[in-house]
């Protein structure tokens, strides 16, 4: 069916899973895998006092661990590989991660800031960790901390700069016992992450992908009080944001599918959509409750549906009569009326999902009426038909 409905096919697959991947960044020694294990709340990642621990093959880069929905991936030191190579395992690691935690244990070399440049370039959420922080006095800590800051200003904001002790040292302990005897043991305290994980959250949140983050166990323990507290607001924020992701990935496949009078990619994005947005809301549904879902708010839509099914089946056509040339021609108001229709047919999915699974005693249709009638459709429209406009324009210009 063509790369482009193969590749948006692909992007549907991965919303709808939902999957999140943070990697560790770094040279050898400085504790990236101690910083993952303490994220992960268990070993998961082997760790020694020996340099290079993680080897892998170039065709392995690293090592993943499913943490209840977010991977987490450890990778060869940096000071392990060439220049060359550096730079091949830093776009490996920005292409697979949804952020990047870039760990040091004290001021960056040369070598780690030539690195972070490299991750900087590929637009990567980064995080800047400063491991082993409990070797350090609370004055030479802050220091360092002002000192990372100013470095690193214009790459990584101050916000995303934290400390972080994975793995403490130990300390000797001396107790009494019942018979008044000294007992000495060695003691490791507990790891300290707590600021990593608050800036971690607050990253995947921003970037819409708090809904796989929210079953993880790496946010459980003290943090989940705080989760407690915004899942509301959080729902409704990345609710929206999955309503626009696949509004939009529906209208582009709609655009460029070259199979005329069946958009089959359109009715699949509307069925991930809803049942993508069930379980944001906690309610398990099947791919086949969701097509029925979509069917009963297509009805209720009534005329609007009627539209864009069939603007898509007039553009279908005339794609399938003109060897797909109408598409720049159709594209982009074919696209746009099925952007509106999967943002209607998404916020009504909403609704349904927020109250519980119900339409209330009156049913979907004024829900549905509502909805319609608050929305900005041109300027709604006008939004899509500008983003349709660059991936297509993007498109070409690969081409």
């Amino acid at each position: 069916m063509g790369e482009d409905y193969r590749q948006l096919q692909r992007l549907l697959d991965k919303l709808e899973k939902g999957h999140v991947h943070v990697a560790a960044y770094g040279r050898v020694s400085v504790g990236k895998s101690a910083l993952l294990n303490a994220l992960a709340g268990r070993d998961v990642f082997a760790t020694s006092v020996l340099h290079g621990k993680t080897r892998h093959s170039e065709q392995t880069l690293w090592q993943e661990y499913d943490s209840g929905g977010v991977y987490l991936i450890d990778t060869p030191g940096i000071d392990e590989i060439n220049g060359q190579e550096r730079a091949k395992l830093a776009a490996h690691v920005a292409r697979q991660a949804d952020a990047v935690l870039f760990v040091v244990d004290g001021d960056m070399t040369r070598a780690e800031y030539e690195a972070l440049l490299q991750l900087h370039e590929k637009t990567q959420p980064l995080i800047l960790v400063h491991n082993k922080a409990d070797r350090l006095s609370d004055a030479d800590r802050a220091t360092l901390h002002k000192h990372l800051i100013r470095r690193t200003a214009g790459i990584i904001p101050a916000e995303r700069i934290v400390s972080a002790s994975a793995r403490p040292e130990t300390y000797r302990q001396i107790r009494m016992d019942a018979d008044g005897r000294e007992i000495e043991t060695t003691v490791r305290p507990e790891p300290d992450i707590a600021a990593l994980k608050s800036v971690l959250w607050q990253l995947l949140e921003a970037d819409g992908k708090s809904y796989a983050a929210l079953n993880a166990s790496v946010f459980a323990g003290k943090l989940s009080e705080r989760v407690g507290r915004e899942i509301i607001a959080a729902r409704k924020h990345l609710a929206d944001h999955i309503i626009r992701q696949y509004a939009l990935i529906k209208a582009v496949g709609v655009a460029v599918n070259p199979i005329p009078a069946v958009d089959l990619l359109a009715l699949a994005a509307d069925a991930s959509m809803v049942v993508h947005l069930s379980r944001t809301y906690g309610i398990d549904i099947t791919r086949h409750q969701a097509g029925e879902l979509v069917r009963t708010i297509a009805v209720q839509t009534g005329v609007l549906m009627g539209a864009v099914y069939g603007v898509q089946a007039l553009s279908s056509l005339l794609k399938g009569l003109t060897a797909g040339f109408s598409t720049i021609l159709t594209a982009g108001a074919q696209g746009a009326v099925a952007y509106y229709g999967s943002y209607v047919i998404g916020k009504a999915a909403e609704h349904y999902f927020a109250q519980g699974a119900s339409w209330g005693e009156a049913g979907a249709k004024p829900v549905i009426e509502e909805i319609m009638r608050d929305l900005d459709k041109d300027r709604l429209m006008q939004e899509a038909k500008q983003s349709i406009a660059q991936y297509l324009g993007k498109k070409t210009g690969e081409e």
